[in-house]
């Protein structure tokens, strides 16, 4: 059977990538229809010139459907792979900058940014799986939206029913990193990590060639050699420096590069531009590249120029879905409700741990051992600042967003977290609920 598979929030700079990975994939994912679904009709106009070059380029006869209707997109889909960003480029441009103003991280998905973020993408996520439910109830969601964690409490929730996975490529980020600085062969490991989304550590990291926990190894390495970051983005060699600083401090454990943002959120703002963030960046990069993209095709010039390929980003979603469709009850590091993963944590805990998928879905495997109270002691802070922030979501109170915001521990008091939260509401508009 060939399966349909809508992309929501096609439009986005990451879609390529997805539809490449798909088109080589179809040996045991086949394919007949590929949807592009997104509110914003430009962009998704620009990806469907783009996506349907990429088709026609590789002599598939898949189908491609360009659609902002839900009905569309959704009905008799099979798989969507959501990568929605409610409010787009620029509301992620306010999310950095209002919190750097008060000289506190702003960042996508961590800090007072990424709580704001989480508000708008809770409003609109929770609309898309109602869409879902409604017209697609047996699809399987595999969910890249941020904030992962927000995004996983609010659906357990209200839809407890819906067949969601939500997968961050972040770990497979530094697996490859280590990998190519040190000369391993990451296909060989089998990694133990435990945490909340951009929130984790490794426990270990175990080389079925060499038969033996190599991260004792990997950390002395970071320590006396560091990463090779070599043609990385200079955001993310900056990060992985940080990274690098990290491990030299607290070398017991390997951490989530993201980390930075709550470890040494100092070093983050005094290294931060406030009048030109990430989001700047990526205006200037990948959106650019996008609508550039699309003119060379519609003009049919410099078409060889096209750059794009399979990356990890999309080789891992892709990877999800193929382990469901056939069973194959691969590994991967899932965001799943705690029960027991993570023995001395919160069981209602939404916790990033190695998971097996299949075709009845995910199975958390448990780490059989307590975690280490620092990293126990930072991680219940986060997920009380969290499920606070989803109790402000669903019962519409200012009260427990202002406790939300003020329990993050990128916020060193309750009277930067309330300037934040005011600047935010009134930033944010109707994108963000109703708070009273």
């Amino acid at each position: 059977m060939k399966n349909i598979v809508t992309i929501a929030g096609g439009g986005s700079g990451y879609t390529p990538g997805i539809v490449l990975t798909l088109l080589k994939n179809q040996a045991n994912f086949p394919i007949k229809e590929i949807r592009l679904y997104d509110t914003d009709r430009e962009r998704n106009s620009d990806m469907e010139v783009i996506v349907d070059y990429l088709i026609k380029k590789n002599q598939s006869d898949i189908t491609l459907t360009v659609t902002h209707d839900p009905k569309t997109a959704f009905t008799g889909v099979n798989f969507i792979f959501s990568q929605i960003r409610v409010g787009g480029i620029q509301m992620r441009e306010i999310d950095e900058k209002i919190p750097l103003k008060y000289g506190i991280v702003g960042q996508e998905t961590c800090g007072l940014g990424g709580f704001s973020y989480g508000m708008r993408s809770m409003k609109g996520f929770l609309e898309m799986v109602q869409h879902i439910q409604e017209y697609a109830p047996d699809a399987w969601i595999l969910n890249y939206t941020n904030p992962e964690t927000i995004i996983s409490e609010a659906v357990r929730r209200k839809f407890p029913e819906a067949k969601i996975i939500n997968a961050c490529d972040m770990t497979i980020s530094v697996e490859e990193l280590i990998a190519d600085s040190f000369g391993y062969d990451r296909t060989n490991w089998i990694s133990y990590y435990y945490g909340l989304n951009h929130f984790g550590w490794y426990q270990s990291i175990y080389d079925t060639a060499e038969k033996r926990d190599i991260m004792p190894e990997i950390i002395e390495k970071i320590r006396t050699q560091g990463f090779n970051t070599e043609g990385l983005d200079p955001s993310w060699a900056k990060a992985f420096k940080l990274m690098e600083h990290m491990v030299d401090t607290f070398p017991e454990h390997l951490p989530n590069n993201y980390l930075e943002y709550y470890l040494y959120p100092n070093r983050i703002v005094e290294s931060s531009n406030p009048t030109y963030t990430r989001a700047n960046e990526i205006m200037d990069g990948r959106l650019k590249k996008i609508k550039e993209t699309a003119e060379k095709i519609r003009s049919a010039s410099s078409i060889e120029d096209i750059d794009y390929s399979s990356d990890s980003h999309g080789q891992y979603i892709v990877d999800i879905a193929v382990s469901i469709l056939n069973d194959q009850n691969q590994r991967f590091m899932l965001i799943m409700p705690n029960k027991g993963a993570i023995p001395n944590l919160r069981q209602d805990a939404v916790v990033e741990v190695p998971c097996y998928v299949n075709a009845h879905g995910v199975e958390p495997i448990s780490l059989r051992q307590d975690i280490p109270d620092f990293h126990k002691g930072l991680m219940e802070a986060q997920v009380a600042s969290e499920k606070l922030l989803v109790d402000a979501f669903f019962e519409g109170s200012y009260q427990k967003a202002l406790q939300a915001f003020t329990l993050n521990q990128s916020v060193p008091n309750a009277d930067v977290a309330k300037k934040v939260l005011d600047e935010l509401i009134e930033a944010n508009g109707e994108y963000w609920v109703e708070l009273s």
